[in-house]
């Protein structure tokens, strides 16, 4: 069974399960791969999180039934995953416009969100510069958040993460302990600091973020967060040059180009484990973009 097939069969068991009890882990079971990749697959893949498709999909469902049948409102809260009248009304309402009673009404508008299918991206335009390389195990320091995979449908955390960094002094107090100035490289103008996550497990709806930076004998990580990670083989991927302010969405469209073309057609199969985002600088006043993820070959 192929990616796209056990992404799709995932999906499969999730309709089935939209009016009972839907078990996240068992989705991620079904597509063979973990929570956490299972989460972050799906919302680069369709530009929505998981928890948001389940959302809309269960009010599409609880809409249709309300013009067709005559449920009680409290019992049709409770059989989409609801734990009060309130709760599920003023979802309905968010996504719909109108309250549950409401859309019994002939001729009120009611929206639908439809089932997805995972399908093969055939793109010829735009190339993607990979490289499979084996490293050996490394460590890294730094500044770590743990942040929600559920409840974060902007992807707005991480960012805000690093905004915060810059702005209380962090990011350079790390470029610091990295010892870079004694190499006679400057703060402004260097790409030293990057981006882990997923290196440890923080529970089934969260996963850590790290600024990083590598350690070496010359590094100072007495009040970080030290991390070990293993021997791998990595599946590198490189950005075209870009300015500084596109970094953020460079990386992003990394990830989600990683996901719906890369992983279907590659032979390669993405393992559990640290994902690697690395900031570079060209040297000539533009930038670069890699991502890191650890594959092993099917």
């Amino acid at each position: 069974m192929d990616f796209l097939e056990r992404l799709n069969h995932a999906v499969d068991y999730m309709e089935n399960h939209l009016d009972g009890s839907l078990d996240y882990e068992e989705a991620a079971r079904i597509a063979c791969c973990s929570l956490y990749n299972f989460q972050r697959m799906f919302s680069y893949i369709m530009d929505i999180p998981l928890s948001e498709y389940v959302r809309r999909r269960r009010l599409t469902l609880a809409a249709l039934e309300l013009q067709h049948s005559d449920i009680k409102i409290v019992d049709l809260a409770m059989k989409y995953g609801y734990e009060s009248h309130d709760s599920f009304t003023r979802a309905f309402q968010k996504m719909h416009g109108v309250t549950p009673s409401r859309a019994r009404d002939r001729g009120v508008i009611l929206r639908s969100y439809p089932r997805v299918s995972f399908h093969i991206s055939v793109r010829g335009d735009q190339e993607m510069r990979y490289t499979i390389v084996d490293k050996a195990p490394f460590e890294i320091f730094g500044i770590e958040e743990v942040f929600s995979s559920v409840y974060d449908p902007a992807h707005k955390s991480v960012p805000e993460f690093w905004q915060e960094c810059h702005e209380n002094g962090a990011y350079e107090e790390l470029f610091d302990a990295a010892n870079f100035r004694r190499r006679g490289e400057t703060y402004s103008g260097m790409c030293a600091i990057h981006g882990a996550l997923n290196y440890r497990n923080t529970g089934n709806s969260t996963y850590p973020y790290m600024l990083f930076a590598f350690l070496t004998e010359q590094s100072d990580p007495l009040g970080y967060t030290r991390v070990s990670i293993p021997a791998h083989t990595w599946a590198i991927f490189t950005s075209e040059e870009h300015g500084y302010d596109q970094i953020g969405a460079m990386t992003s469209q990394l990830w989600k180009r990683v996901y719906s073309e890369w992983l279907s057609a590659s032979g390669y199969d993405k393992l559990d484990g640290p994902d690697i985002e690395i900031y570079g600088d060209c040297g000539n006043g533009n930038y670069y973009s890699e991502v890191w993820i650890p594959v092993v070959q099917k």
